[in-house]
């Protein structure tokens, strides 16, 4: 992403969280960020799709440094899972993105809605895979309603967590008191077989081809976050990383200058080149 669209991301979420997304106008955006509405409209088709890039862009570095957390851990350590909520939520707060959510929630407009809801089953599908990942085998048929209870309580209990602890600057108290409980009540629910949603339920929600396309995203700007650190200090290096990224976020990516990008760093990243490489012929052969 370029520096100039960089900025009009940043300014118009600056504007979001002042005045609320549906008080603020195009012009307001243009105003503020100093660039013409020809420009905006060829950086974005509307106003809803910039604030979805907010949103990707929010969840895309969270997701990142979330998983960053598992590199060299035991998955199956209740821990390291409290402490990615923990990161996770914060990130969430620093970044203003529940008020935005709500506002545009029960706003009625049906792109954002429904942009919400699937971002909405994907946490959902991490809660209960990490779930799986930290519990025995016995209480799979119980990881929906555990993963939806965990939503619902870890939202309630942060409320009034900083609403009594103003001055405090981590979540993870409350974090791991609600993952402790839940853990609990999994294994009760294990005892007394009682399930209200059954886990397949998530892939009706949020189907396998969606998830691969998603997981697939995921992975590609982790391998492109990957090179950017590996010559942070090579301006020419991080353009090209950069390019990439918006070009394959547009409706048509150009395969060829993508590819002929990557010609060009394989001698040094041969590795990385060649798994990133892969991950964006899947990308673009599913997107076709």
């Amino acid at each position: 992403m370029n520096d100039r669209k960089r900025n009009v991301i940043d300014k118009a979420h600056q504007l979001f969280i002042e005045k609320g997304f549906h008080a603020t106008s195009i012009q307001d955006i243009l105003e503020y960020s100093g660039i013409s509405k020809g420009t905006f409209y060829n950086y974005f088709l509307s106003k809803n799709e910039l604030l979805m890039d907010i949103f990707r862009g929010a969840f895309r570095k969270m997701e990142i440094d979330r998983d960053s957390l598992l590199l060299g851990q035991d998955p199956d350590d209740p821990e390291i899972f409290m402490r990615q909520i923990d990161l996770q939520m914060t990130a969430n707060r620093e970044n203003k993105i529940i008020p935005l959510f709500e506002e545009v929630y029960f706003s009625g407009d049906k792109e954002l809605r429904q942009f919400i809801e699937i971002g909405q089953m994907k946490t959902l599908r991490w809660y209960s895979d990490r779930l799986a990942d930290i519990t025995d085998e016995v209480c799979l048929p119980y990881l929906l309603d555990a993963a939806i209870m965990l939503n619902g309580i870890l939202i309630q209990n942060v409320r009034f967590y900083r609403k009594a602890n103003q001055d405090s600057t981590s979540l993870l108290p409350v974090v791991r008191y609600c993952v402790t409980r839940i853990l609990n009540m999994i294994e009760e629910l294990a005892l007394s077989q009682d399930q209200l949603l059954p886990p397949e339920l998530l892939d009706t929600w949020l189907p396998v081809s969606n998830r691969e396309a998603l997981d697939r995203r995921s992975k590609i700007h982790s391998v492109i976050s990957r090179l950017k650190k590996l010559d942070c200090e090579n301006k020419e290096h991080q353009q090209k990383l950069d390019f990439i990224e918006e070009e394959l976020r547009s409706k048509i990516p150009r395969k060829f200058l993508i590819d002929s990008i990557l010609f060009s760093m394989s001698p040094i990243y041969d590795r990385e080149i060649q798994e990133l490489k892969t991950l964006i012929n899947e990308h673009l052969l599913e997107k076709a």
